[in-house]
Order: structure tokens, then C-alpha cells, then sequence
């Protein structure tokens, strides 16, 4: 049995989907013209990804009038995707706890004075 499918973005569909959300539009030579050389992906490669990406609906295409290689274009914005991502990683992290999102986040010894100050200044602009 074929094993389903995450409608979230792999590392590989991450990397095309950034190219695109760049260029607005592109074709699968352009895409794969767009991404850096290492690692770099094969041309067949970009294809099945740019089709995997249709097939999750975050991509949609047309044939241009000249018959010529399809120009594919985001059908998700960025916004849109990051945000699914959050809801992803909430619910099969955190138990749908923003709350618990926020702590972990919070509680990393990486975050630096001026991110916390930052975030500081958020939560009080979201409630004074």
C-alpha cells in the first residue's frame, strides 16, 4: 500500500517552494536554474517535486500560449504555509498548546537579550 503522503513541506519542497515564492512564477528549467549548486537536483528531480507540490496544492500551472514548458506559480503564500506549519508542529509537539510552544521556545538557552526583549514587547502590545 503507497504510503500517504504530509500535506506539510519537506526540506526539498521547502527549497523550490522559497524559489518560487521569490520568483512569482517560474518553469521547472528556472527553478531548477534558481537553486544553489550544492546540493543540486536534477532536473527530473525539481519536475516530480513540482508535481508532488501541485498534488499537496501548494503550486498550480498553465501552458503558456506558445505550447512551450508549463509556468508554475505558488498557490499558497508564504504567510499561509508557515502558518500551516505552526499548526502542524502544535499539534503533534505540543498538544495544541501554544502556551507550551511559547515556554520551549522561551526556555532556549540560544534566544539572545534583544529576541526576549522583543518578544517582551510583543506580548505587551497584544495586551496592555
Amino acid at each position: 500500500m503507497p504510503r500517504k503522503r504530509s500535506s506539510g513541506l519537506t526540506e526539498a519542497e521547502l527549497r523550490l517552494m522559497n524559489v518560487l515564492w521569490e520568483k512569482g512564477r517560474a518553469t521547472v528549467a528556472e527553478v531548477a536554474e534558481a537553486l544553489p549548486k550544492e546540493p543540486g537536483l536534477a532536473y527530473n528531480t525539481v519536475l516530480t517535486i513540482m508535481r508532488i507540490l501541485e498534488d499537496k496544492g501548494y503550486l498550480k500551472h498553465t501552458k503558456p500560449k506558445d505550447g512551450r514548458a508549463f509556468v508554475y506559480r505558488p498557490a499558497v503564500s508564504q504567510e499561509q504555509a508557515s502558518r500551516s506549519a505552526v499548526r502542524h508542529l502544535l499539534s503533534r509537539f505540543f498538544g495544541n498548546s501554544a502556551e507550551a510552544l511559547v515556554l520551549n521556545i522561551l526556555d532556549d538557552k540560544k534566544l539572545s537579550e534583544e529576541e526576549r526583549q522583543r518578544i517582551r514587547n510583543l506580548l505587551e502590545e497584544q495586551h496592555p
